[in-house]
């Protein structure tokens, strides 16, 4: 897709006025930076970071059987969420490999909402609306209907109480609740993408950018600034977050990334891919695959997605994502290795930068954990 037909936020008048330096993602016109992303990164760690994260698709799912379908077309029992709850899980295809990951909301008793990843929105409506059929529930793309702008950090809920009187103290990880922000209906969400605690406000797109404004007016005293992609990506990286394209593809099943919990063959029903993925759980019980472990390195040289790792002499695995990374101060990676150079302290791993085998640590994910 060439950049003049990517498609634009209802922000982004407002992030050029901003000096944000703009990049397509996923078809979209997004804010990569608006100046260091280093600052924007520690302002999220220490302070507060705003982010708007409108490119992500949202898919509502209505009706008497809208759970049946949700349980039959992903693989978690969404049956048992409770209304103003939110769970992660994943849609997979018929062999086990995933579609994407995704989190569901439910708003109501028969009404869901279901969000993808921006890159996949599309390959999720389309398998939720063919998997729909037989069952008396609707699958409606509301990309259109929102506008999502998150505030992450530890600042993050004194400047939302300033603005809502929504019960933030009542509102759990991993839940979400409709209320107003700055007199803006929104739903308000706490789950987050950045290691740290935060909101994400779905709001209609016409009322974004005064949203963004009070937002940004509530945190001047706080250090909250705007922040891009490019710091959400370390920001996750360090958290140890899996990004679709990287830690997760078709050709991976959850098993093989290390997420099969969120697989839940004991849900009632047949669901998309579970033989082939109560298969993938027996063959991950016996003969594990590579296992997804986390890498810092002994020197300054930043590993980047698709480098191979090695071990005397041999290739053991392969870096999905790569960055310096702010808190550590020094280059991290998550990588998929074989069992053998997966246990933390695994010595003689290196990383293939250019033909030259850099040293690295092999550790336990998360790389970053905040203080609770």
């Amino acid at each position: 897709m060439s950049s003049t037909e990517s498609r634009r936020t209802a922000l982004d008048a407002l992030h050029r006025s901003l000096g944000a330096t703009m990049t397509d993602f996923a078809g979209w016109d997004m804010p990569l930076r608006y100046g260091s992303e280093r600052d924007e990164h520690n302002a999220v760690r220490t302070k507060a970071g705003l982010f708007d994260l409108s490119h992500m698709g949202e898919i509502t799912v209505t009706g008497p059987q809208a759970a049946e379908l949700l349980n039959f077309a992903l693989v978690g029992n969404i049956a048992s969420v409770g209304v103003g709850r939110a769970r992660y899980t994943m849609i997979c295809q018929a062999d086990g490999g995933i579609l994407d990951d995704l989190i569901v909301y439910r708003l109501a008793d028969t009404e869901y909402m279901v969000v993808a990843n921006a890159s996949n929105a599309q390959v999720v409506l389309d398998a939720l609306t063919e998997r729909a059929a037989g069952f008396d529930a609707e699958v409606r793309d509301d990309r259109d209907a929102y506008a999502l702008i998150a505030v992450q950090g530890p600042q993050a809920p004194g400047i939302l109480v300033s603005l809502t009187d929504a019960d933030l103290d009542g509102l759990k990880y991993y839940a979400g609740l409709p209320g107003t922000v700055a007199k803006v209906p929104a739903l308000i969400a706490r789950t987050g993408y950045t290691g740290e605690d935060g909101f994400e406000l779905f709001v209609k797109p016409e009322h974004a950018v005064e949203l963004w404004q009070a937002l940004t007016k509530a945190g001047e005293g706080v250090g909250l600034v705007p922040c891009g992609l490019s710091c959400r990506d370390t920001l996750r990286l360090e958290a140890g977050m899996p990004l679709y394209g990287h830690e997760l593809s078709t050709s991976l099943t959850p098993f093989d990334a290390g997420l099969g919990r969120v697989v839940k063959f004991e849900k009632e029903g047949d669901f998309v891919g579970r033989a082939a993925l109560r298969e993938a759980a027996e063959h991950a019980n016996h003969e594990p695959p590579r296992v997804l472990v986390g890498l810092i390195a002994e020197g300054r040289r930043v590993p980047r997605a698709g480098y191979a790792v090695v071990a005397g002499g041999e290739v053991i695995g392969e870096v999905t994502s790569g960055a310096p990374s702010p808190t550590l101060g020094k280059p991290i990676a998550m990588a998929y290795v074989d069992p053998a150079h997966a246990t933390p302290g695994t010595k003689g791993v290196a990383v293939d930068i250019r033909g030259s085998h850099e040293p690295y640590e092999v550790v336990a994910l998360p790389f970053y954990k905040r203080q609770k």
